[in-house]
């Protein structure tokens, strides 16, 4: 059995960046883990809240396990040591057979800080390792695009609709980038071939593939 792990920032950065995927693997016969370093804190009792969002939203996409550090918002630059720590005993845990984080080219400085950290860590502890593409992201170049179709489009918007605490995030507007992103970077002669079926995506940067001559290896 396949083995992904997940590693983001905050609740919701999974599913906005790859709900679908994490949906396809999930169908595939994968087992999917998914850890938060943070849960944030939009009122007094926004960790229990932003929690019980994130495992809402992951039962709808099929994450086997979903898991949570508590290092404090916004501060994970004076907080690396225990990411560190933290991500060790997860990737002790797991054991994944390829692991997907932010890209460390990103704005927000918690997503840059958790890509680095994770990236140290998957050097180590992991074959394959992935950048997903976040609103954030600068400079993002895909090599790899996962194209869904509106059926796991519409499972994505449903996971994310458990997001309630998160008022600023726009439904529409995550549904339209799914829609048109790949278009920025796929000739439209290229996109003309694909199924009829496979109309949004999600973009990725791979950061380090192996395979094996006599193995299948994950996508």
């Amino acid at each position: 059995m396949t083995t992904v792990l997940v590693v983001v920032a905050h609740p919701d950065d999974a599913e906005i960046a790859m709900g679908m995927r994490m949906h396809w693997y999930a169908l595939n016969g994968a087992r999917v883990r998914v850890h938060c370093l943070t849960t944030g804190a939009p009122g007094p009792d926004g960790t229990a809240v932003r929690r019980e969002e994130c495992l809402n939203a992951g039962a709808l996409l099929g994450v086997d396990h979903y898991t949570f550090s508590s290092i404090p918002d916004t501060r994970f630059v004076e907080h690396r040591g225990r990411i560190n720590a933290d991500l060790f005993s997860v990737f002790h845990e797991t054991r994944p057979d390829i692991v997907y984080t932010h890209y460390p080219g990103d704005q927000h400085l918690d997503h840059s800080t958790t890509a680095q950290e994770v990236t140290a860590v998957a050097q180590r502890e992991s074959r394959n390792l992935c950048y997903f593409r976040s609103p954030y992201s600068v400079g993002f170049e895909p090599t790899m695009f996962f194209m869904g179709t509106q059926e796991f489009l519409d499972v994505k918007i449903r996971a994310l609709k458990c997001f309630g605490s998160q008022q600023q995030l726009d439904m529409n507007v995550f549904r339209q980038l799914a829609e048109v992103a790949h278009r920025q970077y796929v000739h439209h002669r290229v996109v003309e071939g694909f199924p009829r079926e496979s109309s949004c995506a999600e973009l990725f940067s791979i950061a380090r593939r192996v395979e094996f001559a006599d193995q299948i290896v994950v996508g």
